[in-house]
This record gives structure tokens, sequence and C-alpha cells, in this order.
């Protein structure tokens, strides 16, 4: 039997800028076992929500993820609004989608870009940034920022998108769609990819069903569930259809993310044309009943599920929050082991782990 050895993966690598370690025990270059250990960042976000009033929590709930930060927010007034409930006018509900899927659209590029890097692909990595910087443009002329905007109120939105802006974000859209769809046809049919990617990191549909997997990575086990057709935001009506693969390794979970992108543009689009005139915002009054509610919503990286209670007050009296990335880091159990030592970086990346997320 060949000599085992336990060697670190993380909290610092050049591949994976996350907080987080993997301590990976392996034979020659097989990994036989994985030991994931979190802690480095975590923040007391969910205690600090109770300790504010409910208004300011939409900042601090945007700071659990910076990527995902406007639907974080949004997420966080959905959840305070079924408390109530407050009925959000539809023209709000559009703009949040559209905002939603303008977030999704800039971190899938960022996450193809940092697929390139992994690969040593480093043209492949600044064209899909270059590309991912037309669509924060869009989101700070939109919102006023680009990676935290700070846009959704509980009732609504606290900015409208005007002609001239809706005329621009479309044009940009279109073009952002061309040229992604043109960087994807390379990435996808590249040989280095696929010999680094396919067979990689299977994860059956069995498998992402029993660990509770969601988001992309479900999806490319072959599992149709998506939050977005639940319908909510305006998403019903956007004739809304998830992307499945069936194959569940790494080259899978690369197709979803990428056709994904470009339905969200899509979706955008869509939704533009679809939009109503109107309020896009209502008022609350009083404070959250002491009542309790739910909200799923469908983070780049998957399900994130808001729990919030009231108690009467202006202060909560607990929120919890549960991100995709706290889902799918069980699965690396199952996924690596097996695999060859220079597959462990792509792997890992391949379920787009975030741990500022994760840690809360």
């Amino acid at each position: 039997m060949a000599p085992r050895t336990v060697a670190p993966f993380g909290p610092q690598h050049p591949v994976l800028p996350e907080p987080i370690q993997l301590k990976i025990t392996y034979e020659d270059e097989k990994v036989v076992d994985v030991v994931p250990a979190i802690g480095y960042g975590h923040r007391g976000i969910e205690k600090a929500c109770e300790l504010n009033e409910y208004p300011k929590n939409i900042y601090l709930c945007e700071r659990i993820c910076g990527i995902c930060s406007c639907i974080h927010g949004i997420s966080y007034c959905e959840v305070v609004e079924r408390l109530w409930p407050i009925d959000v006018p539809p023209r709000a509900k559009y703009l949040r989608t559209i905002w939603s899927e303008m977030s999704r659209t800039h971190s899938h590029l960022l996450w193809l870009g940092l697929l390139a890097d992994a690969f040593g692909f480093e043209s492949m990595f600044m064209q899909f940034w270059r590309i991912r910087e037309k669509v924060l443009d869009l989101l700070e002329m939109t919102t006023g920022q680009r990676v935290t905007q700070s846009i959704s109120v509980v009732g609504g939105v606290r900015r409208d998108i005007d002609d001239e802006q809706k005329k621009k974000c479309i044009e940009v859209l279109r073009e952002v769609r061309k040229e992604s769809e043109a960087l994807i046809n390379v990435l996808a049919n590249d040989y280095t990819v696929k010999a680094r990617t396919v067979g990689k990191g299977v994860l059956t549909k069995e498998q992402a069903i029993a660990l509770g997997c969601t988001g992309p990575h479900l999806r490319a086990s072959g599992v149709k569930e998506d939050c977005r057709m639940q319908g909510l935001q305006a998403y019903g009506d956007l004739g809304f259809e998830p992307i499945v693969e069936k194959d569940g390794d790494c080259y899978a979970r690369t197709l979803v993310r990428c056709r994904e992108l470009l339905q969200a543009i899509d979706l955008q689009l869509e939704a533009f044309s679809k939009m109503p005139e109107g309020e896009i915002a209502v008022r609350p009054k009083g404070n959250p009943p002491a009542n309790e509610a739910v909200y799923r919503a469908e983070q780049p990286r998957g399900e994130v599920f808001y729990y919030a209670k009231g108690n009467g007050t202006r202060n909560l009296e607990r929120l919890r929050v549960r991100t995709p990335t706290y889902a799918n880091i069980p699965s690396l159990l199952v996924m690596l082991p097996g695999c060859e030592l220079p597959d462990v970086p792509v792997i890992v990346l391949s379920i787009d782990p975030c741990i500022s997320c994760t840690e809360r």
C-alpha cells in the first residue's frame, strides 16, 4: 500500500482565494479522503440583525456576500414584506427581477473568468471580466453602485429606471450576450477544458438530492429545481424554464452556468419589454407584527433561504439565513475522493464556493 499524505488545500490558495481549508489525504496522486474546515470569516450577522432596527438590516444582509448582495437585499425585504403582509407594486417586482438577473449575469461572468484562469487561460479570463465590467457599469448607472447596490427597500425599490437608461441597458445587454456567446463557444469546445472537466467530480442525481445540493450544482446532475419556478417577482410573466444538464460532472456544471448566463440576459430583455408603468414602492406603516415568514430566492450559486420572526417592535426577534454554498460544501466529500490531486482546484471551483456567504 502506498503511503498516505495529508496536505492542506487553503485557506489561501492561488486558484481559490476563499477562506476555506480542505485537509486532503492522498495516496500517490489520488485523493482518498477530505475534511473541510470552515470558520475563518464568521461575523455574527444573524445576531446583529436582532440588534438593528429592521430597515437597517437591508444593508447588513447585503454584506453577507458582495457578489450576491443585490439578491440578499431583495430577499430580506421580501421576507419582511411577508411578515406584514405588504403588496409590492408590479413595476417594483419587475425592477427587482431585472436587477436580480443583472447580478446573476455578472456573477456567472466572474465565475467563468475564474474557471479560465484555473486552466491557465489568462487571456480568456480577462475577456470574461472585460465583458463583466459592462454589466457592472449598468448596475452603477441604474442603482448608483457597482457591487453593493442597496436598491431594495421594504415595500418596493429605491430608484426607477427611466426610458433613457432602459434604452442603454437593452443596447449593452445585447452586446454582452453576443460577446459572451462567442467566448462560451470557445470555452465549451476547447480540448483542454474538456480534458480537465469531463468525468471529473461526478455527482449523481441521487447523490445531489440526498446531500441537499442546490442551484447550478444541483441542476447539472439532472434535477429540475429552481426557486424562480415559483413565479415570484416577475418570473411568472417571463416564461422561465430552468437549465438542466444530466452528467453531473465539472463540464456539466460549466455548461449550466454558460447557458444560465445567456438566459439571464434574455430574461432582462423580456422584463424590459413587459415592465408596466406605476409606483415603485409603498410605505409600510408601523412595525413588523408578531408573525413569522419564510422566503426562498435563486442566487447565482443556488437557493438562499430567509426566515424572519417579528414581535411587534422595530427589531426582529429572529432572522435566519441559509446560503447556497452552505448546502453545496458537503458534496465535496463525495466528489473529491477518488480524483487525481491536480483535479482538486477545478472540482472545488465547480461548485462556485462563496465562504463569505457560508460563514455569515
